[in-house]
């Protein structure tokens, strides 16, 4: 993997993001979800009531890995093995124990996988679940993630579910604080 470590601002949250590891441009500008996927991802969420700057001041975000873990032969961002993870699962297990979430929202497959058994997107995306996550109950609202190369948010079933998830995010008593 390649440094350095990018991570979101040391916010004091009940929300807590999680995604799987920055690409290349987040190393440049040194936070997360700054490039494509986070163009979407902040759309996404400015249609239920927190724009970019805001959520950033009121989410933390983390992710499973905190570097670039470098290009994939075939075309984007390889994804990081089951070592990489490992090796950083410490920083997000400590991220937890501090803020003690209520809402935790992973993006992509590899960020909900480290808290739930998942095949396939649509067996979670739109549905809140409530989960041991590290010790902590929390609602656990999972999202697909926003990358360009990915197409599954902008067909079905994945519109359908995507919306479903925001809106249950939208109506989370601690999402409704962090609007207010």
């Amino acid at each position: 993997m390649e440094g350095p470590v990018v991570m979101g601002a040391p916010v004091r949250s009940k929300i807590l993001l999680i995604g799987q590891a920055p690409g290349f441009k987040e190393i440049e500008v040194r936070k997360p979800f700054a490039w494509t996927a986070g163009k979407t991802l902040f759309k996404w969420f400015d249609t239920i009531g927190l724009d970019e700057d805001a959520f950033r001041e009121r989410v933390y975000m983390a992710a499973v890995c905190r570097c670039f873990p470098g290009k994939n032969p075939k075309g984007g961002d390889r994804v990081p093995d089951r070592d990489e993870i490992a090796n950083c699962a410490p920083w997000l297990t400590s991220e937890i124990a501090l803020l003690e979430p209520e809402l935790v929202i992973p993006v992509g497959k590899l960020a909900i996988s480290q808290l739930m058994e998942v095949d396939k997107l649509k067996d979670v995306v739109g549905q809140r679940f409530e989960l041991d996550v590290h010790g902590f109950v929390s609602d656990v609202v999972p999202l697909p993630h926003p990358s360009g190369a990915s197409t599954w948010h902008r067909m079905e079933p994945g519109k359908t579910l995507l919306s479903g998830a925001l809106a249950l995010i939208e109506r989370h008593p601690t999402w409704k604080r962090a609007r207010a």
